[in-house]
């Protein structure tokens, strides 16, 4: 007999979560501590959306998406989970750069960025001030006219190499390109310039198996394998969901689902104004990513000057269309030590990054899409061998994983690692104005920037429902 994995829920909820992305749980961790009865859905048979793992043979213990976030990330992890946490996040310091135009080290901040623009590049430091300046000014309610690239043109005219410096991590970190609004590049540019890039060691599992205990504590009801089909709506707004066949009823609902997927399938385009709907469809998701993790072979090191984060690339110069064609020349390697992990076996990984267009992989056969994966290991160890000499003689295992590998664990549309544009800040926002209790948190428009946009979004929506909650029980009954 299958297991039911709803077995003991109650029939009614404060609030429920759909999905357990960062977002996802964050949003249910708060309202938990709130005293709200929360359940917290997740379709996957772990919690933590892309910020997860994986396990092999021999001890090795791969991340999805680690590597990397600004100092926030600490000061939202001791706010809004716990100290045990905040502890555990630390900062890398050895940033690395190879392309064509410059080969450099950095802590990547604002302090060694403006020596490195002042120094080598030679730019005149008001010019420096100024674009920092700029970029830390920027918030959400600016004037979204001037593209990411009109930006650089303004403070570095003509300048590829700086573009290149600039630009090159934040795509890593979040997708952004030179068309889009300047702002989805400003802010968190600003965010990892006010101190650097941190890493939580010990591994994606353990800090999801801390969040999971924390959840626990606050009272939130998790439940694995749970995939919701349908959030119920009625005249007065949410109703509930309808999660593997059974109806559970709730006051309000926070989707950490995609973006689309909630408002076209989950919910309906008949509970939607004709405009709203409209302005649904026209969000356009952000681009997926590739990955290639690699395992070294017990006893096999790697000195940790090969660096932290390592953004190399054989293209002459920075453009977005040459980080998502498929022939890859740009490759984000993210080197995983010991300390990455301080318990268990000593293993080194190296994984390598790379933006993708789900075009490129939807539509091969099995034959064609197992011979394109091989091809991006073989392709990616070729690349490699540059900073790890005789590399292949030294990796126990090698796979990938491509846009299918992320739609098929994730459900995201298009296999999406970003969420979606900058528009679709717009849609999300407005869901409450929609149909009351319904909400959405996740990776959307200005709020991409991995693991620190994905909390406070769902910081920011945890309070809305809050305040609908409480404003909803300070209404006393008519006898």
């Amino acid at each position: 007999m299958p297991k039911d994995f709803l077995a003991g829920v109650l029939p009614e909820y404060d609030v429920v979560v759909i999905g357990s992305g960062l977002a996802g749980m964050t949003s249910a961790n708060i309202l938990g501590r709130a005293g709200h009865r929360v359940l917290l859905l997740e379709q996957h048979y772990k919690l933590g959306g892309l910020a997860t793992w994986f396990k092999r043979p021999g001890s090795h213990t791969f991340d999805i998406s680690l590597h990397g976030f600004p100092y926030g990330m600490l000061k939202s992890c001791r706010r809004y989970w716990n100290e045990e946490i905040a502890a555990n996040i630390h900062q890398l310091n050895n940033i690395r750069f190879d392309n064509p135009m410059f080969s450099l080290t950095t802590t990547f901040n604002r302090e060694d960025f403006t020596k490195l623009l002042t120094g080598p590049f030679g730019i005149e430091p008001e010019a420096v001030k100024q674009f920092f300046e700029t970029a830390r000014g920027m918030n959400f309610y600016d004037d979204q006219s001037m593209t990411t690239g009109e930006l650089f043109e303004k403070f570095f005219p003509g300048r590829e190499d700086v573009v290149r410096l600039l630009m090159e991590p934040i795509t890593y970190a979040n997708g952004s390109t030179l068309e889009d609004p300047a702002i989805t590049y400003g802010i968190v540019f600003s965010n990892f310039m006010a101190k650097g890039v941190f890493i939580y060691e010990g591994g994606t599992d353990d800090l999801v198996t801390k969040m999971q205990a924390e959840l626990t504590k606050n009272g939130v009801d998790t439940r694995i394998r749970c995939d919701v089909s349908k959030i119920l709506v009625g005249a007065g707004g949410v109703q509930g969901v309808l999660v593997n066949g059974r109806e559970i009823k709730c006051k309000a609902v926070v989707s950490n689902s995609n973006l689309r997927s909630t408002i076209l399938d989950m919910v309906g385009v008949e509970h939607f104004e004709p405009q709203f709907v409209a302005d649904s469809k026209a969000v356009r998701l952000n681009n997926s990513s590739t990955q290639v993790y690699m395992a070294l072979k017990p006893g096999v090191t790697i000195p940790e000057s090969t660096g932290d984060l390592l953004f190399c690339s054989t293209a002459p110069l920075f453009r977005t269309n040459l980080l998502l064609d498929r022939n890859i020349t740009s490759r984000t390697f993210s080197f995983y030590y010991p300390k990455t992990r301080p318990t268990g076996k000593e293993r080194f990984a190296i994984v390598s990054s790379t933006n993708a267009n789900w075009s490129d992989w939807a539509n091969l056969t099995e034959e064609e899409y197992a011979a394109s994966k091989q091809d991006l290991v073989e392709t990616t160890l070729d690349a490699l061998e540059k900073y790890v000499p005789n590399c292949r003689e030294k990796i126990e295992l090698a796979e990938a994983a491509t846009p299918r590998t992320f739609h098929h664990y994730t459900k995201h549309q298009l296999g999406a690692s970003f969420g979606t544009k900058f528009e679709g800040l717009a849609v999300s926002r407005g869901l409450p104005q929609q149909i009351q209790g319904l909400y959405h948190a996740g990776s959307v428009g200005i709020i991409m920037s991995g693991w620190l946009g994905a909390i406070n979004y769902g910081v920011i929506v945890s309070n809305e429902v809050d305040s609908l909650l409480c404003k909803d029980s300070s209404i006393l009954p008519v006898n």
